[in-house]
């Protein structure tokens, strides 16, 4: 949970949307989809093993009704984009009166295959979606659930392979592109006035920052704006989406301690002066770590990636604890905690379901191994409780936040690391989460957050992510001949899932020595070292992405003896 002053991170701090009550059904609808293939592979020998691939065609399919089940009720006559019943309608900032859950939706369809629904899809947006509005929106979530997803549905239509199917727009003229950069202009009072660079974390779309703003941010919130705004200018050949963004990491890199190079969780955008001075791996500061690494993927700028290097460093001396090898020596499980950005010393026994994401990023960087053993321990949790609380306390092995609003960081840790070691051990993962949220969430009108996951009673709400993010790692998990694996593009997705293709085009900055020239000061080292090329790898002993050999392919992933130390760990024996 946030503080009440701080803005969102990566789904930290948002407050929660509403969905609606009531009865839902959906006429029959003729749609297009592209049949998964059923998987062939061979029988695990060991333990982690009954075929799990036996069935993932089913639950592969199973998951694209679950989709279909709940976009079919939301574009249902007289459930009209963000409302059911305007009487149970909680517009607020995440909302933003803009359509969001069908907006946010969009790329899932086309990964789903689902053709004639995408351009359907496509088409309501355009016809409907408007962002001249008299709304003040949280400029985070904005730009990674709408920002992104115009962008990652406009690069689908006009990519000329269209691996997904026909995802073409009749007399397409870049709609979303337009709109995407409408929707940025709107956002972009947020840069102004600032005396650190570092936006404010709330914008009205008509009128700007508006006059009672907080002066307050969550370091994610300001520092994960520079992929999205980053492919909106190469797009547009135009420096000022991109480089505002990249001027608020560079602010909040250069506040970060002198003696841990650790960085706090909320910061004061006039003065720089930290206001949380926690540090960890989820609400607060998750993405700022994972848009360091992503951006260098996605454009190739080195100092993007040297940033994340030094944090990785710092994460690994201050953060960790626990035995050096994930799956060898003595000594407790590796675990990532909350400390003080500039003591180091821990600052309380809890962490959230968002650190859940940080398996993932390990896997992008090779560090799988770590990777293993950190999911290992969210998966217990999942296990004991059939969701994820949002606060989990290691120490008292209990909850701190019961609530479970959909949240997909689990399940792409899981499908990551999947594609990292291809050990059916996380097709069980993933058979397990979907069944546990079929039965525990699943409702007449969609699928809902869970209030509290132990007694499973229900909210009235479902997170546009949950469509984004949460169905789309899943389905793509179960889907191994999907377009995504097997069409030869490589693809990264931004924090809020939404797919984007690798490629040259994005790798193009006309403006790169104008972005050197105003920087500033070095964003590495405030000594000024910067890292010569050999030196440009993620510093951690584990770190080899060929240290999961294929005899443990068919295995748990992790010793049984240290599975059943994480499961004493969080009261599962």
């Amino acid at each position: 949970m946030r503080s009440a002053t701080a803005a969102p991170s990566r789904r930290s701090c948002a407050p929660r949307c509403a969905t609606w009550r009531g009865a839902c059904s959906c006429s029959a609808t003729t749609t297009t989809w592209r049949t998964p293939s059923p998987r062939t592979s061979s029988t695990p020998s060991t333990a982690a093993a009954e075929d799990p691939t036996a069935g993932t065609h089913c639950q592969s399919l199973e998951h694209r009704d679950c989709f279909l089940y709940y976009l079919c009720a939301y574009t249902a006559p007289g459930r009209f984009l963000n409302s059911c019943y305007s009487s149970n309608l909680n517009i607020n900032d995440v909302l933003g009166n803009y359509s969001l859950t069908l907006v946010d939706a969009l790329d899932t369809l086309a990964i789903m295959g689902n053709s004639s629904e995408f351009q359907k899809a496509v088409k309501l947006v355009i016809n409907t979606v408007s962002f001249d509005k008299d709304s003040t929106v949280q400029v985070f979530e904005a730009t990674i659930r709408v920002l992104g997803s115009l962008l990652s549905a406009h690069r689908i239509i006009t990519d000329s392979k269209q691996p997904f199917g026909d995802m073409t727009i009749k007399d397409y003229d870049n709609e979303l592109l337009h709109m995407a950069h409408d929707l940025a202009v709107r956002l972009l009072p947020a840069f102004e006035n600032t005396k650190t660079g570092i936006p404010y974390p709330r914008v009205n779309l008509k009128t700007g920052v508006p006059p009672d703003s907080n002066n307050e941010t969550c370091t994610a919130g300001a520092g994960s704006l520079l992929v999205e705004f980053g492919i909106l200018s190469r797009l547009l050949g135009d420096s000022t989406f991109e480089w505002v963004a990249r001027r608020a990491v560079k602010a909040l890199w250069n506040l970060r301690s002198n003696d841990t190079g650790l960085l706090g969780n909320v910061v004061n955008i006039q003065t720089g002066h930290w206001v949380g001075k926690q540090s960890g791996l989820g609400a607060g500061l998750d993405s700022f770590y994972e848009y360091l690494l992503k951006s260098y993927i996605l454009f190739g700028e080195k100092e993007d990636l040297e940033m994340f290097n030094a944090a990785y460093k710092s994460i690994q001396n201050y953060l960790r604890r626990g035995r050096e090898a994930c799956n060898e020596g003595e000594g407790d499980p590796p675990l990532y905690v909350n400390v003080n950005m500039f003591s180091g010393q821990l600052m309380n026994t809890w962490i959230d379901s968002l650190q859940a994401f940080f398996p993932g990023l390990q896997v992008l960087i090779g560090d799988v191994e770590d990777a293993i053993c950190l999911h290992a321990f969210y998966y217990a949790i999942w296990k004991r409780y059939g969701a994820l609380p949002e606060r989990y306390n290691w120490q008292l092995q209990a909850p701190d936040v019961f609530f479970y609003p959909l949240r997909p960081e689990l399940v792409e840790s899981t499908y990551l690391l999947y594609q990292a070691t291809r050990n059916p051990f996380y097709l069980h993962v993933g058979m397990d989460i979907l069944q546990s949220l079929e039965k525990h969430t699943k409702v007449k009108c969609g699928y809902a957050t869970l209030h509290h996951v132990i007694d499973k009673s229900t909210e009235d709400r479902m997170e546009s992510f949950f469509l984004s993010e949460t169905c789309k790692y899943l389905y793509l998990l179960f889907d191994e001949e999907n377009p995504v694996h097997k069409s030869g593009t490589r693809y990264m997705f931004t924090t809020e899932g939404h797919i984007i293709s690798v490629d040259e085009h994005l790798r193009e900055s006309p403006w790169k020595e104008f972005f050197s020239e105003e920087g500033g000061q070095d964003p590495v080292g405030k000594s000024g070292h910067r890292p010569r090329p050999h030196e440009l790898k993620v510093i951690n002993s584990s770190s080899n992405c060929n240290r999961v050999p294929d005899e443990r392919r068919y295995s748990l992933p992790l010793k049984s003896v240290y599975m059943r130390q994480i499961d004493q760990m969080v009261g599962l024996i």
